[in-house]
């Protein structure tokens, strides 16, 4: 069983306002075995001087598109998924460098892929996946231009490479089952307009309640939770009021609703680097012109939304959602989110809360004893400046998961 014993350390553990000065943390085998204020003794531990560097749990993106590998998702659904698949290869790898040790997918991840992380056919983050997205005609995941509405034969197809349309009670739990059979971690809904999709205007609420309920009883049946995509007030309301448990975006939401969140003990993940991406690199990157029109709403209102969502105390995960080449600016959601929020709470953002909303708390996202070896060891204090953690890893030497150093510059 491989052992390492980390010393002259600085300490992030996932929950404090502060580093803990004069630790020691011992992995032994996938997981953490000690963490101490005092020296650890170990005579079969490779020991690694960490230099005064920051050792913290590895970072979590909880919305990512692993498949996202364009900006325009319309044409995305013209591409062969084995092209798909690696290139989403790729950008996983580029995660992992830039210290996201687990991630989830918000629409498209599937099973095959999961397995290539799990097994190291790929260098990859762990990755959580809740399928393909579920979204009605016309819905935010309908990218099929109006000529393509009617029932298509097998090899004409669009690939419908991050979401499935599904009308109607019947069809949404079939769905469901279908998701959660192929190994789906939760179940993603569309239950407002969207930037990305062509037709429908962000206002617009998708799925009515008998629909949503389906999907959130028969995920609950599997203990498993549905997330939605959702931007205003009424989206956001009616689907925690039906059982949502996540809701992703949530720009437009208002107090009422952020405190109907914080009672129902719901979680939102803000994903605010995606709009100033969109905003510069949208029209080269092959955004249609109809999302570009919709994109400044929800933009000018992103960070007010963190505030409000602050204010009345609703858990808030972190989330990037970016699309083709933007993807490299993933970390820069660390320093969007700090204009607004203390620093602790932007990396709690990314490492204990998102473990929370994977249902892996004390699992992941901490450094404590028995929590899972994700770490990251960093130049620099993030609590005190952090943008050391954006950028392609530079400032990351080390990214350890399950005890296995994956990444090491030391």
């Amino acid at each position: 069983m491989a052992t390492t014993l980390f010393r002259n350390l600085r300490l992030f553990d996932g929950l404090a306002d502060s580093l803990a000065e004069g630790m020691e943390v011992l992995v032994e085998g996938e997981r953490i075995k000690e963490v101490a204020d005092r020296p650890i003794a170990s005579s079969a531990a490779r020991v690694v001087d960490c230099g005064g560097r920051v050792l913290m749990p590895g970072l979590i993106d909880a919305h990512v598109h692993a498949y996202g590998v364009d900006a325009d998702l319309g044409r995305l659904d013209k591409l062969p998924r084995s092209l798909q698949a690696l290139q989403a290869a790729e950008r996983l790898k580029d995660s992992l460098k830039r210290g996201f040790t687990s991630i989830r997918d918000a629409g498209g991840a599937d099973w095959g892929l999961a397995i290539a992380c799990e097994t190291g056919l790929i260098t990859a983050p762990r990755l959580f996946y809740p399928g393909r997205a579920l979204s009605p005609t016309g819905g935010h995941g309908d990218m099929r231009a109006n000529v393509m509405l009617d029932q298509f034969c097998g090899c004409c197809a669009p690939t419908q490479a991050i979401a499935v349309i599904a009308d109607g009670v019947d069809e949404v739990r079939k769905a469901v089952r279908g998701e959660l059979k192929r190994g789906a971690h939760a179940i993603k809904i569309m239950a407002s307009g969207g930037v990305a999709s062509p037709s429908d205007p962000i206002y617009a609420l998708q799925y009515s309640d008998e629909e949503i309920a389906c999907a959130v009883w028969e995920a609950k049946a599997w203990r498993s939770y549905v997330l939605a995509h959702a931007y205003t007030p009424d989206s956001i309301h009616r689907a925690v009021r039906l059982g949502v448990r996540s809701i992703e975006h949530a720009n437009l939401i208002d107090a009422a609703t952020a405190a109907f969140m914080a009672e129902k003990q719901a979680f939102a993940v803000p994903t605010l680097v995606t709009y100033d991406a969109l905003a510069e690199e949208g029209p080269a990157l092959g955004m249609p012109p109809e999302s570009m029109a919709k994109l400044s709403s929800v933009r000018e209102a992103g960070l007010g939304s963190l505030e409000i969502l602050g204010r009345a105390g609703v858990r808030m995960g972190f989330g990037t959602d970016l699309l083709g080449a933007m993807h490299r600016r993933q970390s820069d959601e660390f320093i969007i989110r700090r204009q607004v929020l203390p620093a602790a709470a932007v990396l709690r953002s990314a490492t204990s809360v998102n473990a929370a909303l994977l249902q892996k708390e004390g699992q992941l996202g901490v450094v404590a004893p028995g929590a899972l070896a994700d770490l990251i060891l960093v130049d620099g204090d993030p609590l005190a400046d952090i943008g050391v953690l954006t950028g392609q890893g530079e400032r990351i030497p080390l990214v350890m998961k399950g005890g296995a150093a994956l990444i090491d510059r030391l």
